[in-house]
């Protein structure tokens, strides 16, 4: 009779674990935003007092990483938990592409709707300009913002008037405006994304925020121009900053700060040739557009008050492609019926004690398809290639770039550990190291391919192309 009743009070009181509705999440992921772009990663000439709130209220991750140094292919990664290459999308897909995200792909976005999720993006998309691969395609009921990047390419400084078309601003599937007023599109992006959260409030949500700043060319908002010590580049990240503390002010108002997990993070490092216009990978090598670890590391801040340790510092490796597991472990969403490269990095981010990272190597590919270097625990090969540098020169002033050069990197052996700066080659003093992680490389030509030397992959898969005869090949 006693387990009878048991049984009885439990089915009309379910524990508070049961009851409990899965975590709200926010993605807000810059673009072109530098590893030392944030005070809390070393920024000092302007103030980022949000940001730097987050990251004392949650954990900082120092060895974190874009999947790949490029748009398009970063947020293929960020949005899939794929390596971009596996799902043959690479570089920076433009206003002539014709093609973009499989339909047959399925996102994060995607995941969490089946869950019963409400999703939005407010920002810049970048993975097909078409209808057939917009947001509202891959699994957002909410779309606002730019195709692709807001230079592409009748804003570019060195483009010819007239050759190329109008930006688009697109809201769902049509054309709202073109060439809107970009001094506007940070506070517009970050008032739709406070209006979703209250509409939202009741239930599970995911927002993702891809900002279009500070990828040139660069615009502020009146009252932010002329703010920081750092010029125009500075008064942009001051804004995205703002930006980012009024989303927080938005879930903390409506009482779910300690319902939502909140990730920021970058599509990948500065684009230095742009100078004053750029942004700074403080001690790391290179930036956008390479694998030296200017180019593919980030800053990464997470924050949910109550389930990620307040004031944390991680030094695993971990990359964008492990968002999507570790969001579905923490929402119940199912993984993807397709191959994924990402693992779970909760126990990272929930301070477990003695975590790793779930990782034997993360790989860093780019332009079609290079394979360039490997990174295993402390250790990072890089594998001879051809990079761009601007090889100690200036970068350019007033958002007109400087031209790079071509160098050559050998095989390489880097301790990341002691020498984050990627200074000095250790290859002869550690054969064994080098043998180690070549041997993981060829583990990733045999899976991913390898244009360096000549080998197709396995398990890659074809992006989605455009519909026969470029029916539906336009916005409205």
């Amino acid at each position: 009779m006693m387990q009878f009743l048991i049984v009885a009070l439990l089915s009309v009181f379910p524990s508070p674990q049961a009851a409990e509705r899965p975590p709200n999440v926010v993605l807000i992921f810059a673009d072109d935003l530098g590893y030392a772009d944030v005070g809390a990663f070393g920024a000092r000439s302007y103030q980022t007092p949000h940001l730097d709130r987050m990251a004392r209220e949650g954990m900082r991750l120092t060895d974190f990483y874009a999947a790949q140094a490029v748009c398009s292919a970063s947020r293929a990664a960020l949005l899939t938990g794929c390596y971009p290459n596996r799902l043959g999308i690479h570089g920076a897909l433009g206003p002539a592409s014709r093609h973009g995200i499989s339909p047959d792909e399925e996102t994060l976005a995607e995941l969490l709707k089946a869950r019963g999720y409400a999703t939005a993006i407010y920002g810049k998309w970048h993975l097909g300009h078409q209808p057939e691969f917009l947001p509202t395609r891959h699994g957002f009921d909410e779309y606002f913002g730019l195709p692709y990047s807001n230079d592409m390419w009748p804003r570019h400084p060195e483009a010819r008037p007239g050759t190329y078309p109008e930006l688009p601003l697109i809201e769902g599937e049509r054309v709202l405006e073109f060439m809107p007023d970009q001094t506007q599109l940070t506070r517009r992006y970050t008032e739709r994304a406070i209006a979703f959260i209250e509409r939202h409030r009741a239930r599970p949500f995911f927002l993702y925020v891809p900002h279009s700043m500070p990828h040139v060319p660069l615009h502020a908002g009146e009252r932010f121009r002329g703010r920081s010590r750092r010029g125009l580049y500075g008064d942009v990240i001051e804004e995205v900053d703002w930006s980012v503390g009024e989303i927080l002010a938005a879930l903390r108002k409506h009482g779910l700060e300690r319902e939502t997990l909140v990730v920021f993070t970058s599509d990948n490092g500065p684009w230095l040739s742009y100078g004053d216009h750029a942004g700074s990978a403080g001690p790391l090598r290179e930036g956008k557009g390479t694998a030296w670890e200017g180019g593919v590391r980030v800053p990464f801040i997470a924050r949910w008050p109550g389930r990620i340790p307040a004031g944390a510092v991680v030094r695993e490796p971990a990359m964008t492609i492990d968002l999507l597991p570790t969001v579905a472990r923490l929402t119940g969403a199912r993984l993807p019926g397709r191959k994924i490269d990402g693992l779970d990095i909760w126990p990272l981010l929930a301070g477990e004690r003695g975590a790793r990272s779930p990782h034997e190597a993360l790989f860093f590919y780019y332009q079609q398809n290079e394979l360039q270097a490997v990174r295993a625990g402390r250790w990072k090969l890089v594998l001879p290639h051809t990079y761009r540098t601007l090889a100690g020169r200036p970068g350019g002033q007033g958002g007109v770039p400087a031209k790079y050069q071509s160098a050559k990197a050998g095989l390489e052996l880097y301790d990341l550990e002691a020498d984050a700066g990627e200074t000095t080659d250790v290859a002869t003093r550690h054969p064994e190291v080098v043998g180690r992680l070549a041997a993981l490389a060829e583990q990733a030509r045999e899976d991913m391919g390898d244009a360096l030397t000549g080998r197709a992959g396995k398990n890659v898969r074809e992006p989605g192309r455009m519909n026969p005869g470029g029916q539906g090949g336009k916005i409205r």
